[in-house]
């Protein structure tokens, strides 16, 4: 062991990070935000001692982690390796609330519950996609900012601090991949009830169980949905049902399409009338003190005798009538029309304010992020001689099909279109101006650069040139799935997919081809 000091608040690594609080402590690292002292941000930062003997996995384990491109993982910045006798891994530091601490107060609803571990669901399969595993996947691992978009933490850490000598097989791999699965169905119970299925985890009690089965998420709170219920159940209880659950991408799958069309029902009145308080009151026990009574005390009036208390209907019909009498009655005339000339005023402001096209006011609430719908799909060629690329096999983009797609002409020679323009792509038009978070992408062959455009809210025709645009993201080597989160509070009515360079398909021959677009926003 060394005889370093461990290393404290205020520390600087490499004249660059300095350490502000220790997060947490686990299997040997300590996790810590940190300072970046020459870009002015906070940073998370991952420190293992260097005489370690598992410091060589923890570091290669941290550079396999960016093949996943999911922008919900944390990535990592900067590797630095024996730097003041420790091993140190920089990752992006998320402003977010762990989930465990939300679901210490009350469980979530329906939609927001189902809507949360189906992004979780997305992101590991695009993890397991890569040969990668999480391990440790419980509400602490996963982060909620206040926009409500979804953070995860710890991916591969389980793996890189195992023991140094112990190689995974391909049935380890295939056991840790079932246990994420699990986790997932475990995660979604915790939502839905804040009980962990198996034993205390993050803060949450064990969930309960009967003659050794657990109950269902429906048996512990009302309210559940019996679709969200299922789901859960077909995770956690494969045996009983014909089609399990058993691959995070099924997961995340059958939660959007739970949640797509759903209301949530824990919030909704009763289906019967209550008439009275009585069936629901316990009359108190008396229990006698003092010296006992005399031969004859005074006996206390039967209940049954008593008239029933008013009900809640008749409680409010009574404050309702008492309210229309005298200046009471003036007073809730001129409160009434207030709120009418405050309703008009507000649906007159909201109607000029999107037919300027505004941006969106960070104050006004916020929806729930989903797919948006796709009009109509251009081919975009500003270079070419005759401005046209392929233009009768756009709409195969949005036809749901993954083995048809928009492709590109042959280019030859050179990679980057043959060097004769910069790049060509598609228009997808949403029919009027939406919030844009993120941008999927199914190609056929890789590797190749792309990049995201999106047009002014203020344009209504579909855009000419690459001048009327603005770049939001751009990828290089890109695999043939691809997923890029775009900057908050994008809005657009046109998002431009731009190929600058082309997949290989022959001997000195490039062609691109894009199979499915998903856009997701509000």
């Amino acid at each position: 062991m060394s005889d370093r000091r461990p290393h404290v608040s205020g520390d600087v690594l490499a004249s660059r990070y300095e350490l502000a609080d220790l997060v947490s402590e686990s299997l040997g690292a300590s996790n810590w935000r940190a300072v970046d002292r020459i870009l002015h941000r906070n940073v998370r930062v991952e420190l293992l001692p260097a005489d370690d003997p598992r410091g060589e996995n923890f570091l290669q384990a941290a550079r396999l982690s960016t093949t996943v491109t999911d922008h919900r993982f944390l990535r990592v910045l900067d590797l630095l390796q024996d730097e003041d006798g420790v091993h140190v891994v920089v990752r992006e530091w998320a402003k977010a609330t762990p989930l465990s601490r939300l679901l210490a107060q009350s469980p979530l609803p329906n939609r927001r519950a189902a809507a949360i571990v189906a992004e979780v669901a997305e992101s590991i399969a695009h993890a397991h996609d890569r040969g990668l595993v999480h391990r440790r996947l419980t509400p602490h691992q996963v982060l909620l900012k206040e926009s409500g978009a979804v953070r995860i933490v710890g991916l591969g850490v389980a793996t890189a601090l195992a023991p140094a000598d112990h190689q995974d097989s391909a049935d380890d791999l295939a056991t840790y991949r079932a246990a994420d699965v699990n986790a997932l169905g475990k995660l979604l119970y915790a939502c839905l009830v804040s009980r962990w299925p198996g034993g205390h985890v993050d803060g949450l009690r064990a969930a309960p169980t009967e003659h050794g089965h657990l109950l269902r998420p429906r048996q512990v709170r009302a309210g559940v949905l019996r679709d969200v219920d299922l789901i859960c159940d077909r995770i956690l209880e494969p045996h009983r049902h014909r089609d399990p659950l058993t691959t995070a991408a099924e997961i995340a799958r059958e939660l959007y399409e739970a949640g797509a069309d759903e209301e949530d029902l824990f919030d909704e009145p009763l289906g019967y009338d209550v008439t009275s308080p009585d069936l629901l009151r316990l009359d108190p026990v008396i229990e006698p003190s003092g010296p006992p009574p005399g031969l004859e005390p005074p006996r206390r009036r039967p209940k049954a005798f008593e008239p029933k208390p008013p009900t809640r209907r008749e409680r409010m019909r009574s404050r309702m009538s008492s309210m229309t009498h005298g200046d009471r009655a003036l007073i809730l005339l001129g409160l009434v029309t207030a709120l009418l000339l405050a309703a008009i005023l507000g649906i007159l402001v909201y109607r000029e304010i999107d037919r300027e096209g505004a941006p969106f006011s960070p104050s006004a609430p916020a929806t729930p992020v989903r797919v948006l719908p796709v009009q109509e799909v251009i081919d975009f060629d500003p270079q070419g001689e005759d401005g046209r690329e392929n233009p009768d096999s756009t709409d195969l983009v949005i036809d749901d099909d993954p083995e048809s797609g928009w492709t590109t002409a042959t280019y030859y020679g050179r990679a980057d279109l043959g060097g004769l323009k910069d790049g060509v792509g598609v228009i997808l038009d949403l029919g009027t101006v939406r919030s844009v978070e993120q941008v999927r992408l199914r190609l056929r062959g890789a590797p190749t650069d792309l990049s995201i455009f999106t047009a002014p809210s203020t344009l209504s025709t579909p855009p000419r040139a690459l001048g009327e645009l603005r770049e939001l993201a751009t990828l290089n080597g890109a695999d043939e799935d691809v997923s890029v989160g775009l900057p908050g509070q994008t809005r657009t009515r046109f998002v431009v997919v731009w190929l600058r360079s082309l997949p290989s398909v022959g001997d000195g021959q490039y062609r691109g081809e894009i199979r499915q677009v998903t856009v997701r926003g509000r």
